[in-house]
């Protein structure tokens, strides 16, 4: 047989015409020829490659692919063998490697059996292949693996692909929902919002949209999902699909309702808390503008609560708003706001009333919820109010401040007496700019001088011997003249003018005490009585200021008696003890002033203990005489004197009530009868002197 090299020049030309890098090997593996592509793939001339083993074009760690080729190849030789989508490799000259698609097969010349090799550079399809693969595994992280719900739609908005997730998030199986629409389990009332977001993009309008819908589950839960829906278009610009994501909110949305009913409401009532209140409060006034309408604001405050507060504890302090809450709420109409101002205070804002009157109705309703008392703790705790209604109109000015009108209108209330509303009128803000005008002056009015102390002489009933007098300070104002204590002491406990003026009323009653001698060597000389505010009794420097006044004037203790009010005393109960007993130590006695129309309980007058009990003068001479008066008169005096305390008579103006107090064994008294308050200047006459009975 004739060497390759001696057939027709037909095959050389032919193999060169291949367009895959091509060798002709014998059986052996020996390369005989080989085509100029071959050497240009593999980097070696013809010249370097005939003669040699097809081995010097195989990586090391592919030779046993080789192998495994080759007995292939032996067990069928006229079956062409194709390997390709492998990592086949090609060892070029330089030591690098060329992937490459590789291809066997037989041919017969003269008798005699060759192999024909041929390579083809896979590298590109291999680079395409890599990146379809990643493309696919970014897809699958992308789309089906991706924990946030998504869809594929066709232009028609019918599913064509629905990952797990949102499979998950609407409890449907992709097969139930590829080819329909997202209607069966979209909420009926927000079909409509998807329908116009797709419309939109079929028009051409936007190519990205986002929107709120809600989802139903199978299971019956609404689902509330952010929407994110795109549009794919080709080359072309032509609509192909849509890509629809879906965020579920439920959880956010009802944090969010949650923080924002916690920023808006109060959270011991659930009511509405001021920044609410100013919200509705500013549309109602818009609303009544615009309407032509009326509304009304009434403030409510409790009139007790302070008492049962301090009594009996904040919890059940608590109780007692959340309980009163519920009963405000349990009469306040569809179109109303009721809200917790502060504190003990309660704002109700009545929209479209239609006239003042109505308002008042409102406010007595309102009212009426307190009537009977509240169960608490095995408590029965009775609570009244007092409230101020401010009404307005479109006539209205716009600088209207309601709120402030209404709380002039509930310090009307409050000064008319418990359980009352008052409404508010223009001359109620004059009454409080003079109030303001005076609290003023009343600052200047102890550098002044304005202020002074004037003294009402305390009898003995049994003697009418004056025994002690009540320090009672006055202010002559030098425009208005004498100005009432119910009207200026008022004003100073508003602030801490008050302590200022304790501490002048204490200095100058023992000034004064100091020198009242004794009327005759029997008797001791007169004790003097000085009233303390609650804001003086509960202050911390109290005990402090009293030794401090009382070396400076070198009284004796025992001839000082503070006189707090039942209400004051029972204001934080354990402080109260407290201060008693310090200045008991030191000898100063206690008067329980205004007995009988408090908190009055037998069990608290045994742990206070005062020295004296004052008899409220409602008592002594009463609006109506009744035999309930006169039991009610005698059973105080009784309690006083089985307790070994004094009792002081308030009120007396005539000689009927001097007698009926001294058949009850009243120890003490003062009033009309003996005498008004007088100056400092004229009690020495007073001192020892007995009245005529």
């Amino acid at each position: 047989m004739s060497s390759f090299n001696d057939s027709p020049s037909s095959w050389p030309s032919l193999l060169e015409a291949l367009p895959d890098g091509t060798a002709l090997m014998d059986r052996d593996g020996v390369i005989h020829f080989v085509n100029e592509l071959l050497g240009e793939l593999t980097g070696y001339s013809r010249e370097e490659l005939v003669g040699q083993s097809v081995e010097m074009l195989v990586p090391p760690r592919l030779r046993n692919m080789k192998g495994e080729a080759r007995q292939e190849y032996r067990r069928d030789p006229n079956r062409r063998i194709i390997w390709s989508n492998r990592d086949l490799t090609v060892l070029r000259k330089d030591g690098s490697e060329l992937p490459v698609d590789f291809a066997l097969s037989s041919l017969t010349l003269d008798g005699r059996h060759w192999t024909i090799g041929s390579i083809r550079d896979s590298g590109a399809q291999r680079v395409a292949e890599r990146a379809r693969t990643v493309a696919e595994r970014h897809f699958r992280l992308a789309f089906e693996d991706n924990m946030a719900p998504m869809v594929f739609a066709d232009i028609d908005n019918r599913i064509t692909a629905a990952n797990a997730a949102f499979c998950q998030m609407v409890g449907r199986s992709s097969d139930e929902m590829i080819g329909s629409g997202s209607e069966p389990f979209t909420h009926p009332e927000d079909l409509n919002i998807a329908n116009e977001f797709h419309d939109g993009m079929l028009r051409g309008e936007v190519d990205q949209m986002r929107y709120v819908k809600r989802f139903l589950h199978t299971d019956g839960r609404v689902i509330i999902a952010e929407v994110s829906k795109s549009a794919a278009r080709d080359e072309d610009g032509s609509l192909q699909y849509f890509i629809v994501s879906a965020r579920d909110i439920t959880d956010e949305r009802a944090l969010t309702a949650q923080l924002s009913h916690q920023a808006l409401h109060d959270p011991l009532t659930g009511l509405a808390n001021r920044a609410l209140f100013e919200d509705r409060l500013l549309h109602a006034r818009a609303r009544v503008a615009r309407q032509d309408g009326m509304s009304a604001l009434i403030l409510l405050d409790l009139d007790d609560f302070k008492g049962v507060n301090d009594t009996y504890g904040h919890l059940v302090g608590d109780q007692l708003l959340a309980e009163v809450a519920s009963r405000l709420e349990g009469v306040t109409r569809s179109s109303d706001t009721l809200c917790r101002f502060g504190g003990d205070e309660f704002l109700y804002l009545a929209e479209d009333v239609t006239s003042t009157s109505e308002a008042e109705r409102v406010a007595q309703r309102l009212l009426r919820t307190l009537d009977q008392p509240f169960e608490i703790a095995g408590l029965s705790l009775g609570q009244h109010a007092s409230l101020g209604v401010a009404v307005w109109d479109s006539a209205s000015p716009e600088e209207l401040d309601v709120v402030r009108d209404a709380d002039m209108a509930l310090y009307e209330a409050k000064r008319l007496g418990k359980g009352r509303h008052a409404v508010y009128s223009s001359g109620m803000h004059q009454q409080a700019l003079s109030r303001l005008s005076l609290a003023e002056q009343l600052r200047h009015a102890i550098p002044s001088h304005e202020l002074a102390m004037h003294f009402q002489p305390i009898v003995d009933l049994t003697s009418t011997q004056v025994v002690g007098f009540e320090a009672l300070m006055r202010w002559r104002h030098p425009e208005r003249g004498w100005v009432p204590p119910n009207v200026f002491i008022p004003l100073a406990e508003q602030s801490d003018l008050i302590l200022e003026l304790g501490q002048l009323a204490l200095h100058e009653a023992l000034d004064a005490a100091s020198s009242w001698q004794q009327a005759t060597s029997s008797n001791a000389p007169p004790f003097v009585t000085v009233n303390l505010s609650a804001r003086q009794f509960h202050d911390p420097g109290l005990t402090a200021l009293v030794e401090r006044e009382l070396a400076a004037s070198g009284l004796g203790a025992n001839r000082l008696i503070v006189e707090i009010t039942e209400g004051v005393a029972l204001l934080e109960i354990g402080d109260t003890l407290s201060v008693i007993q310090h200045l008991s130590s030191i000898g100063v006695g206690v008067a329980l002033d205004n007995f009988g129309t408090g908190f009055s309980s037998l069990s608290h007058l045994s742990q206070l203990n005062p020295r004296m009990i004052k008899i409220d003068q409602s008592f002594v001479r009463p609006t109506r005489a009744s035999l309930h008066n006169e039991r009610l008169l005698e059973t105080i005096v009784s309690i006083g004197r089985n307790l070994e305390m004094d009792t002081l008579a308030e009120g007396i103006e005539t000689q009927a009530q001097l007698g009926q107090l001294r058949d009850l064994r009243c120890s003490l008294g003062q009033g009309f009868l003996f005498s008004p308050a007088v100056p400092y200047e004229e009690t020495n006459e007073l001192v020892g002197r007995i009245f005529q009975s």
